[in-house]
């Protein structure tokens, strides 16, 4: 593991993309690709396949696999691309995937938060340790999307697995997360805004250095311009970038974020380059509704 390396993959746009399907309802392989290599075209060199934003809970395990094959396969001939798989579900099958990940030759993994009524913290530290542990010549990105989890906990996590290198953090509470990254250890980690562009700007201030994204599936041009902001300090530019989106990411927003990955392939629909079709319990957007996204995304020079 090139910790260095994969730290640096890790402080920029950290891209979700979306997963095309056919009109049999399977995932169309070679749309997924060609919208992948958009993404690489327009800039973006760090990808995580089986994201959110990915529809992760709603693949079967042989279509995750099959993800990560046509990703690895798309970045091969791309020395500056980094893939990042994320795997969850229970410890037996997140291990797996973080080893089929590694066998594949991925240099990351995210982990999903684990999907569980019952959280301790003796349990989140073991089932991530378990994983890191499982495969540590890779490095490992827990996803944080629990307000309750305290930043003593990753710090625990870290002092026993070292290629724990980097964080998501999903929490929509800057205050919070500048407290977390701090009990945790703010120059131990790579810290991402995991709640992509509406959420980098305060994040940055507070210490992260990455932030990932759905919309760059959209327009990675627009994405790569709120981080170079960020990255040169100069935040009223970027919260010019935050003006031209925030119509975009409030209709993700939107019902508790029921829209989140609807929004996304609508967007893409419209201009031709992936089927709208999401999987229960996401649903498309009414007929109504789907203006509301074309209108959000104009000027955007798509």
């Amino acid at each position: 593991m090139d910790r260095s390396a994969l730290t640096a993959a890790l402080a920029g746009v950290v891209a979700i993309p979306v997963i095309p399907f056919g009109t049999d309802g399977g995932i169309d392989r070679d749309a997924y690709r060609l919208l992948l290599r958009r993404l690489l075209d327009g800039g973006i060199s760090t990808v995580t396949p089986n994201g959110n934003t990915g529809e992760f809970y709603a693949l079967t395990p042989q279509e995750r696999q099959a993800v990560v094959l046509d990703t690895l396969a798309e970045t091969a001939d791309r020395p500056a691309a980094t893939v990042i798989v994320g795997v969850g579900h229970d410890l037996p099958t997140a291990i797996g995937a973080a080893e089929h990940a590694r066998d594949c030759g991925a240099a990351m993994v995210m982990v999903h938060q684990p999907v569980h009524p019952y959280v301790s913290q003796d349990g989140w530290v073991a089932y991530h340790r378990a994983i890191a542990e499982a495969v540590p010549e890779l490095g490992v990105v827990p996803y944080i999307r629990n307000p309750l989890l305290d930043g003593e906990w990753l710090a625990e996590l870290g002092g026993s697995c070292p290629n724990v290198i980097g964080v998501k953090y999903a929490v929509p509470d800057a205050a919070r997360f500048a407290a977390f990254a701090r009990d945790a250890g703010l120059e131990r980690y790579v810290w991402l805004a995991g709640l992509a562009e509406l959420y980098a700007p305060a994040y940055f201030a507070a210490g992260a250095t990455g932030f990932t994204s759905g919309l760059a599936n959209v327009a990675p041009r627009i994405s790569l311009e709120m981080l170079a902001a960020l990255r040169g300090g100069d935040y009223p530019a970027a919260m010019k970038v935050w003006e031209q989106i925030r119509a975009f990411e409030d209709l993700r927003a939107a019902r508790q974020s029921a829209d989140n990955v609807t929004v996304v392939k609508e967007a893409l629909a419209s201009l031709g380059l992936c089927r709208r079709e999401v999987r229960p319990p996401s649903s498309a957007l009414p007929q109504e509704r789907r203006a509301e996204v074309a209108a959000a995304v104009e000027g955007w020079g798509l």
